[in-house]
């Protein structure tokens, strides 16, 4: 019997253990709907309200970006955050989460209203589908997510933003 009192014990510890390192990295799930704008293999948006212009054309960005709702947007200040991002219908979409950065603030809509929402490129969102189911997912339009913040990550990369003078949230 003592020795199932050291094993429920253990139990406890390294289970409390796990859910306070996940809580301390911030991995709690929230959720969210996201959409898709462009074509259904395009890169995405051109950075407009971030001003990263072209640059979400070439790697690391490439095909990884994302508009979100004022909620997350937060005046520009969630201009570069990285996230990922699951879709919770199982019928088509797997269990794979997609990481995007966020280069747009997106306009109305889904994104209005205090909602928080994600407008994904076409590839980004194409991802979060079970294998061969793309074009179905694409066609399904809102669907509901869940997300968190997520560290970026740039293997090999040096990566630095500069904001202008005078940017505004446009």
């Amino acid at each position: 019997m003592e020795g199932l009192c050291y094993i429920f014990i253990f139990g406890l510890l390294v289970g409390s253990a796990a859910a306070a390192s996940a809580a301390a990295a911030g991995q709690h799930w929230h959720p969210a709907t996201a959409t898709w704008y462009g074509s259904p293999e395009g890169d995405g948006s051109d950075g407009d309200a971030c001003g990263y212009g072209s640059l979400v054309d070439v790697k690391p960005f490439r095909a990884r970006v994302g508009a979100v709702s004022p909620v997350l947007f937060k005046g520009g200040e969630g201009c570069g955050a990285c996230y990922k991002v699951r879709c919770l219908d199982r019928s088509i979409c797997s269990r794979r989460t997609v990481t995007v950065i966020i280069t747009d603030e997106c306009p109305g809509g889904y994104c209005s209203n205090g909602r928080t929402h994600f407008d994904l490129s076409g590839t980004a969102f194409g991802r979060m589908a079970i294998a061969g189911g793309g074009g179905q997912l694409h066609n399904r339009g809102e669907l509901p997510v869940i997300f968190w913040r997520t560290p970026c990550k740039y293997p090999g990369k040096n990566i630095a933003f500069h904001v202008n003078e005078g940017s505004t949230d446009y």
